[in-house]
């Protein structure tokens, strides 16, 4: 494996876990169904979590988690972008509107966040002694919220633009019911939801 290509992957990780943080605080200010602010503060919390344990995995394979590299640089521009999305919205004064907004903030946010631990995943099999348990350990904990927040997002964007469209929707979107966790899952889920309508 390109050592020197993990530890960039590492590092983009972390930062985009760190914008992460900001983009659930933006957002969270732009939501207005109740059921949703909820899931984006247990998602903020959650994110919170993922910086602590990409850090310590940094820190544990010898890398620098403030070690500052071109791309993290492009994620940290990524991620103010999407926040500033959010605000650009929230300003214009139709909260509804900007609740949309800050939905597809998130759900951009969460297909980057799913893409790298999906890679660190990769790079724990195919790593070998402690660098193998260290990327592990942490995919293992962490890959299933990512999963989640990932596809319960889609599904808040997809219901709450089916509302605003003047169509049926449904909310909570049965992600949410049926805890879905992987592709498969959420593709049941919104056949679920077509028959709902």
């Amino acid at each position: 494996m390109n050592n020197e290509q993990v530890a960039e992957l590492l590092l983009q990780s972390l930062e985009h876990e760190l914008g992460g943080t900001k983009v659930y605080e933006t957002a969270i200010t732009c939501a207005v169904d109740e059921g949703l602010r909820s899931e984006w503060r247990k998602y903020l919390e959650e994110t919170k979590t993922h910086v602590s344990a990409l850090t310590s995995m940094c820190e544990a394979l010898g890398l620098d988690p403030t070690q500052e590299t071109p791309g993290r640089k492009v994620v940290r521009l990524l991620g103010g972008a999407l926040v500033e999305a959010m605000k650009l919205a929230l300003s214009a004064g139709k909260p509804e509107a900007a609740q949309l907004v800050a939905c597809e903030c998130v759900v951009l946010a969460e297909t980057k966040d799913h893409l790298d631990w999906e890679l660190i995943g990769k790079c724990a099999e195919h790593s070998s002694g402690e660098k193998a348990a260290l990327l592990k350990a942490a995919y293992d904990t962490i890959e299933d919220q990512e999963d989640e927040h990932l596809y319960h997002s889609k599904g808040w964007c997809r219901e709450l633009w089916i509302q605003s469209l003047g169509m049926k929707a449904v909310l909570p979107p049965p992600e949410e019911r049926l805890h879905v966790k992987t592709a498969i899952g959420a593709a049941k889920a919104e056949q679920s939801a077509d028959k709902e309508r």
